[in-house]
């Protein structure tokens, strides 16, 4: 199975399920089947976005746990944030990039198959377009403003859905395109109508969770970070689905 080094190249089921296997991996040299936290889906989508292979995640927590574990820090100590694996992941990815650009382009390669069926979509965008009309309509009595926006998101889910029932090879990535900017869209939306209070409440959650990596993270990762952290947070306050292809699993 061929994984593209850039988020745009989305020929695989696997990079589709980056955040699942990214979690899952965790999981597993954690020792420990623990809800992965906001802090963790910031900084897997930070790398998702920068367009870090899967590969390279993986060899870098491997290299992180391995750096721990001949630390102090590690001497019976579980680690506990995908924070601590950001340089060991970056540097992987890095590597990874440089031994494929000594490497000759393959040719001849089959066409990829489509990685999940168009059905599976259809449920996907039904439910996420469900969960916006739900809220819009439970906004409308007092937020009418906001509800109209979530309604003009709605409609333009289900504008992209129809892209299912085209004849012929599937563009998935004009489809995640359209699913990024709708999230987009959500985000500056729920950032325009939440309250002080919610935002405050957010960015004490965040500013606590990041205090010990700050360090360790350059000022161009931490904003990423900053910025994914928000976003989830904010769906999550206004119990709201992310669209983009990424989520489907």
């Amino acid at each position: 199975m061929r994984r593209s080094t850039s988020a745009n190249h989305m020929d695989s089921w696997n990079y589709f399920n980056y955040f699942t296997e990214i979690e899952n991996y965790f999981w597993k040299k954690r020792g420990a089947n623990l809800l992965v936290s906001p802090l963790d889906w910031a900084i897997m989508e930070t790398w998702q976005k920068a367009g870090v292979p899967l590969e390279a995640v993986l060899k870098g927590i491997d290299h992180a746990f391995e750096s721990y574990q001949r630390s102090r820090r590690g001497a019976g100590k579980p680690l506990k944030s995908l924070a601590y694996c950001t340089d060991a992941v970056l540097e992987a990815a890095e590597e990874q990039l440089e031994a494929a650009a000594g490497s000759a382009p393959k040719t001849g390669d089959r066409p990829a198959k489509e990685p999940f069926s168009r059905e599976e979509l259809r449920v996907y965008f039904a439910k996420n377009g469900a969960q916006i009309a739900g809220a819009a309509e439970s906004f409308a009595s007092e937020r009418a403003e906001l509800a109209g926006r979530l309604r003009e998101i709605y409609e333009s889910l289900s504008s992209a859905a129809t892209i299912l029932d085209a004849p012929g090879t599937l563009d998935l990535e004009d489809l995640e395109r359209r699913m990024t900017i709708l999230d987009d869209k959500l985000h500056a939306t729920l950032t325009s109508h939440a309250s002080e209070e919610t935002m405050l409440k957010i960015r004490r959650e965040m500013d606590g969770q990041l205090a010990t990596y700050r360090r360790k993270m350059k000022a161009e990762q931490i904003a990423l970070v900053e910025k994914q952290y928000a976003q989830k947070r904010l769906l999550e306050e206004f119990g709201l689905p992310r669209l983009s292809l990424y989520y489907f699993s």
